[in-house]
């Protein structure tokens, strides 16, 4: 199975990777993986760089697949994976060198856990952030796809176990290149949550994305020590409250909408 050795003996997993557009991180992430891996699949979403033939190169095999949400386009993933046990990144992350150590020590075969979390270190502009609620930062990405899989949400989706155990080691993850990068995604990612909620049923008060956004920003500023990261710390506050006020924001609007268009 490639350079997958643990010491209670040989386990057989396989690792997956979604991606749109990563032509710059996709070759890193493959590298990184590669430590504990040979087995790399690729879900891409019709990419219009080089993402698909960097992936190649490096030697994953890649699946096309329009992007149907975070949470369906990762289940896709998994049926491609061979094996019961599945590690998943983000083509902007890479294993720091305490994870390779971790996880080619953990024996799946004898394990009574589902899912496995590593602490995640977030980089933005190229500094490691502390604070803000970007550490520990847990992600749960190490999983056995016969008892678990993703939450069906359009994003920030999450492996849906309770059966898991939390490690002491990192994942790292580079977040965003430019402030412009960021405010693009959080409008995205704003309209994708509002629309989850919606779906759902969920009305809220005309007050609730002064509310929501304003305590996101006490929260993550002042309570999680947003404070101490200075002008990238403040960034990042004012970007969480944001994406908080809109998410409710375009939940209204989207109730307003429905009403109208209601006979």
């Amino acid at each position: 199975m490639g350079l997958w050795h643990s010491i209670a003996g040989i386990n057989n997993w396989w690792i997956f990777i979604i991606t749109y557009n990563e032509e710059k991180n996709i070759g890193k992430c493959i590298n990184s993986l590669k430590q504990v891996c040979d087995d790399i699949v690729v879900v891409d979403s019709f990419s219009k760089d080089n993402t698909v033939e960097i992936a190649k190169a490096h030697g994953a095999t890649v699946i096309e697949q329009k992007f149907l949400g975070d949470g369906p386009q990762r289940s896709i993933g998994l049926q491609y994976c061979q094996h019961d046990w599945v590690l998943n990144l983000d083509a902007d992350e890479h294993l720091d060198h305490d994870m390779v150590n971790t996880i080619q020590n953990l024996d799946l075969d004898t394990t009574p856990y589902d899912a496995f979390e590593f602490k995640r270190k977030n980089f933005l502009n190229g500094r490691w952030i502390r604070h803000a609620g970007w550490y520990p930062d847990y992600v749960r990405r190490l999983f056995n796809k016969t008892k678990t899989d993703f939450k069906p949400v359009k994003v920030h989706s999450k492996i849906a176990s309770e059966n898991f155990q939390q490690l002491n080691a990192h994942i790292i993850h580079y977040t965003y290149d430019s402030i412009e990068e960021m405010v693009a995604k959080l409008n995205s990612y704003s309209s994708w949550s509002a629309q989850e909620l919606f779906k759902e049923g969920k009305t809220v008060s005309p007050f609730a994305p002064f509310s929501h956004g304003l305590f996101s920003f006490i929260k993550f500023f002042f309570i999680k020590g947003g404070f101490l990261e200075g002008l990238d710390g403040l960034t990042i506050c004012i970007a969480k409250s944001t994406a908080s006020y809109l998410k409710y924001a375009k939940l209204i609007e989207l109730h307003q909408k429905n009403q109208k268009e209601t006979p």
